[in-house]
Order: C-alpha cells, then sequence, then structure tokens
C-alpha cells in the first residue's frame, strides 16, 4: 500500500481521536515533515534504513528538542494504525533509536511581585488588568483563563474543565489534558475581583447571566487585543515585555521561591507529571 493512500485513512481515525488543535498540529507536520520525504513510497518496504535517513534530514533543520519527541510519536502512532489495520506486522520507526537530543538551554522571562504590579499600575482596562491578576497569582493557561464563564465559579473554588481554541471559530475545547480538569484555589482578594467584574457586566449590559465569561462578558477576551493593552503597559511602565504564557512561568517561579511544595505546584498548574514541572521551573 502507499505511504499516501495509508496517510489518507489514518487521517479519518485520527479526526476522531483527537481534538481540533492537536488534530491540526499532526495533520502540519506530516504535511511539513513526513509525506515529502515518504509519499511515493511504499509502506510495507520501509527500512530502518530510511528511517534513519528521515531522521538526519529532520536534524538538520534545527527544531527543538520537544518537537522533535513529538514528530516521533505521531509518526509511531500513525505505524500503530497500520499495524492494527494489517497494513504492517511491525512497529519499525520503535527499531530506530529517538532523535539525538541536543544541548538547550530554556530561559523564561517573568516579572517578579513588583514588576508586576507596575505593569498592572499602567493597564488601562479592567476585564484585562483583572484577566492578568489571574494569570500572575494563580498560573492558568492562557487559553484556560479566557474560556472560564461565572459557573465555574465555586465560592473560593474555580474549576477548570475548559479551554479555548487559539484560531477559528475560537470554541470551547477540553483542557490540554487529563490532568489540566482540576480546582484552583483563589484568595479573598480574587474573589472581590471576580465580583467586581459581575457588576462591571451588569452595569454594562444592563443584566447579568452566570454562562458570561468572567474575563469578557457575553464573549471571551480575544489575544490580539490582551496582547494590545498588555504591549502599552510594557511600553509605559518600561518593562520587557512577556509573553501572556510567560504570566504562567511568572506564577510558578513565585511559588517555588515561596517554599511551596514542587507537587502542590505542579497540581496547581495541571501538569500531567511533576518531572514535567521541575524540568521547566526548578532551574
Amino acid at each position: 500500500m502507499s505511504f499516501e493512500k495509508a496517510y489518507e485513512e489514518y487521517l479519518k481515525y485520527a479526526s476522531n481521536q483527537h481534538k481540533k488543535q492537536g488534530f491540526d498540529t499532526i495533520t502540519k507536520n506530516f504535511k511539513l515533515h513526513i509525506l515529502p520525504y515518504f509519499n511515493n513510497k511504499d509502506i510495507t518496504k520501509l527500512s530502518k534504513l530510511d528511517i534513519i535517513k528521515w531522521q538526519n534530514e529532520i536534524l538538520e533543520l534545527n527544531f527543538s528538542n520537544n518537537f522533535n519527541r513529538n514528530l516521533y510519536y505521531e509518526f509511531s502512532a500513525f505505524f500503530r494504525y497500520c499495524i492494527n489495520c494489517d497494513y504492517l506486522s511491525e512497529n519499525i520507526i520503535l527499531q530506530v533509536p529517538k532523535f539525538k537530543k541536543k544541548i538547550e538551554i530554556k530561559e523564561h522571562q517573568v516579572y517578579n511581585i513588583w514588576q508586576f504590579r507596575w505593569f498592572r499600575f499602567h493597564l488601562k482596562n479592567f476585564v484585562i488588568k483583572q484577566y492578568f491578576n489571574f494569570m500572575f497569582f494563580n498560573g492558568p493557561r492562557p487559553s484556560e483563563a479566557m474560556a472560564l464563564k461565572f459557573t465555574e465559579l465555586d465560592g473560593f473554588k474555580i474549576h477548570i474543565r475548559h479551554s479555548l481554541q487559539r484560531k477559528g471559530k475560537r470554541e470551547l475545547d477540553t483542557p490540554k489534558n487529563q490532568s489540566s480538569v482540576r480546582i484552583i484555589k483563589i484568595s479573598l482578594l480574587m474573589r472581590i475581583r471576580i465580583w467586581l467584574l459581575k457588576r462591571y457586566y451588569l452595569k454594562k449590559y444592563g443584566n447579568f447571566s452566570n454562562d458570561y465569561f468572567i474575563f469578557g462578558g457575553t464573549k471571551p477576551l480575544a489575544p490580539t487585543t490582551i496582547d494590545r493593552y498588555k504591549k502599552n503597559a510594557c511600553i509605559k511602565a518600561n518593562l520587557k515585555p512577556i509573553t501572556q504564557h510567560e504570566f504562567r512561568h511568572s506564577y510558578a517561579t513565585r511559588m517555588i521561591h515561596k517554599k511551596i511544595p514542587i507537587d502542590v505546584v505542579s497540581k496547581s498548574m495541571g501538569h500531567s507529571t511533576i518531572s514535567m514541572t521541575v524540568d521547566v521551573y526548578l532551574h
């Protein structure tokens, strides 16, 4: 069977197994980094040498270790599908070592509490100011914060059950992984801020519904809008800009500096393993 035909069948299967965002990533990676190397080949005649040559060409593109690892697993999942369909008898990619890791120095830009307060002072939009308060003091992923509705609020707890798709219609989706479904405890001050948002929407719209987005009201905040206000505040505060996701990094760094146990930090951030938290933040 041709590689292309097997891949077309695999796409139909994969579309039902993955979230839209994950499926889009898989199709993009196959189109750019796998199909060009194997498109005209017979999958039953692929050899370990073919896989090694492919790996060598990918390594020359100097992608991150994380990207290469994901590419390896996505390719392996395709071979598993072919085995389940009896197109292949073995997963040949597992007979080849994974991509050789290169030395990477990962640095995350973060704000300390005083930098954050100075940044926040220059934010002129009330809703976006509360969005960044939540990001810095509670550490959700941006897509999780944007997806929050008042229905997820339970006293001093917020249930993380959804994320917001980054592109397209930006519909509600499931979180990144099973561990991402969690409960975040919020402070009295954060609870008051959310109550003030409720009053703000009541005044703005003349009514209020618990189905409103906590950060946005009738519709969620747009990432471009958030970034525009963030950029202006950084310029006025004379601070080096950090990404929305780096406010999450700021939360983790701050918690670790406060001697919060690493397993508690990991759970609050929705990481699938403690080792992920250690690898990214402990340095």
